[in-house]
């Protein structure tokens, strides 16, 4: 056939525009989920949810941003039909608008002192317009970037998106600091200005509509996968994705979301809960480390860029050795390190000594997000054939999203105040979550090999079902 006869070939998306539009994307959706974070911990519990108990405003607050996980598989169902059955790149950007313009208008609102019990109202409908794109999110941006890598490199491809937390984390607490030294402070440039109280705190969320921009030209960008354009064109795509994933392929679904389980209870005690319990002063009920907000971010920023350094590393490695054997490592490690939290997380009575330790803490803890985050963009994806793939990694990633990240920080407050201020049995709910992980882990086979174009049994049956109504 010469090469004017011969058939076009589809377009391919190069690798920068891979990286780019997985890694952007991303980077913009946990900016924002960070920057209402770092709000919850610190300005909304006295802004939307006053009361004389602190402990009962910050776990209402903790509460709101727990109900954006329970509108995460909402969002997986809906993102994961859609991308499924139209492509990715229509999901990528619908879900990068929701969450752009529900954090903008979080930045808008009234709090409860100026609107009353609608304040808060309104923040926990923006909070669950904020669960319900992330639902989406992740999962489309992970196959774009598995779906797109070259052979034997669909781990580290697979980091990509996955790197846009440790950077989304950076951005938005590095915004919040700028912001809190560039306000007046009556007392001290390292404690928590009036101003930023008042109205420094909506500067992050309004900034959020220029990154949207951003990742919306990058991604209008993209093709489909050759991938997804193969299953259409042979007429495998799955007319109810949902349906098909819960009933062939049930199990990789429960094995998914226990997968996740320990990354999403070990991130959300590094960020949200050691935020908290490092800037409660030593002295208060439960006590802390009272260490100035400040100085805990700026560890905590530390602590992320191991996050970002091995979540990068850890790609290579899980193609190299397989992303099952990497996995089982890092979560024994895991537990280790959650029977560990009184050594690092205890008031000293130097503060320098009690700093190092909480950032050892930090790094070490960080460390282990990084390895055990990284193989998830390739793990959960590869659990699942191409016409189910994006609902099935979507619904596994966000369910686990509940029984992790939105219970994590109210059942950790909960715990340390069982405990006295001590964080032992916060440190025990960190390991008994890992040992979840561990016992899922060592159920499912190795995915590093699977083919990601292999026909699945639904459609193996709809073939069959078309041959014999051809026939008739």
């Amino acid at each position: 056939m010469s090469a004017s006869t011969a058939p076009a070939k589809a377009p391919l998306n190069s690798p920068g525009r891979v990286i780019a539009a997985s890694l952007v994307g991303t980077t913009i959706e946990f900016y924002d989920f960070y920057v209402y974070a770092t709000a919850a911990a610190l300005v909304f519990p006295k802004l939307f949810f006053p009361s004389e108990d602190a402990t009962t405003a910050l776990i209402s607050s903790f509460a709101v941003f727990g109900a954006a996980m329970v509108a995460r598989p909402v969002g997986a169902i809906f993102f994961g039909h859609l991308g499924d059955k139209r492509g990715r790149k229509t999901t990528l950007v619908i879900s990068l608008l929701t969450m752009g313009v529900a954090t903008f208008l979080i930045g808008l609102l009234p709090t409860y002192f100026q609107a009353g019990i609608l304040a808060p109202i309104l923040l926990l409908a923006l909070r669950l317009c904020q669960g319900f794109a992330l639902g989406g999110e992740w999962s489309g941006a992970a196959l774009v970037a598995t779906e797109n890598a070259p052979e034997g490199k669909r781990a580290l491809y697979g980091t990509f998106p996955q790197l846009g937390a440790p950077i989304g984390f950076i951005i938005a607490n590095g915004l919040f600091l700028l912001i809190n030294f560039a306000l007046p402070h009556p007392d001290g440039p390292t404690m928590q200005s009036e101003a930023f109280l008042s109205w420094g705190w909506r500067i992050p969320f309004l900034f959020s509509s220029v990154m949207v921009i951003i990742g919306l030209w990058v991604r209008l960008k993209l093709v489909e996968s050759e991938a997804f354009t193969r299953a259409e064109k042979k007429g495998a795509i799955s007319k109810l994705p949902l349906s098909n994933t819960l009933r062939f392929h049930w199990r990789a679904l429960i094995l998914g979301t226990f997968i996740m389980l320990a990354t999403y209870v070990l991130f959300y005690l590094t960020t949200t809960f050691a935020l908290t319990y490092g800037t409660t002063a030593s002295d208060a009920t439960p006590g802390g480390l009272g260490i100035n907000y400040t100085d805990l971010v700026l560890m905590q920023i530390i602590g992320v860029v191991f996050f970002g350094v091995f979540t990068l590393i850890s790609g290579p490695v899980a193609d190299m050795i397989g992303r099952r054997k990497l996995l089982i490592g890092v979560t024994v490690a895991i537990i280790v390190f959650g029977l560990s939290f009184p050594i690092w997380l205890t008031m000293r009575e130097s503060q320098l000594f009690t700093g190092g330790m909480t950032q050892a803490f930090l790094v070490i803890g960080f460390t282990l997000m990084g390895i055990t985050f990284g193989p998830m963009g390739a793990i959960l994806p590869e659990l699942f054939p191409t016409n189910v793939r994006y609902t099935g990694s979507a619904i596994a990633y966000n369910v686990s999203s509940i029984l992790g990240a939105a219970l994590a920080p109210i059942i950790a407050v909960a715990l340390w105040s069982k405990a006295g201020g001590s964080t032992w049995m916060v440190g025990v709910y960190l390991a008994f979550a890992a040992l979840l992980t561990l016992i899922s882990l060592i159920l499912v086979k190795e995915t590093k090999d699977t083919d990601y174009n292999a026909a699945s049994v639904e459609d193996e049956n709809l073939n069959r079902s078309r041959v014999v109504e051809t026939v008739a």
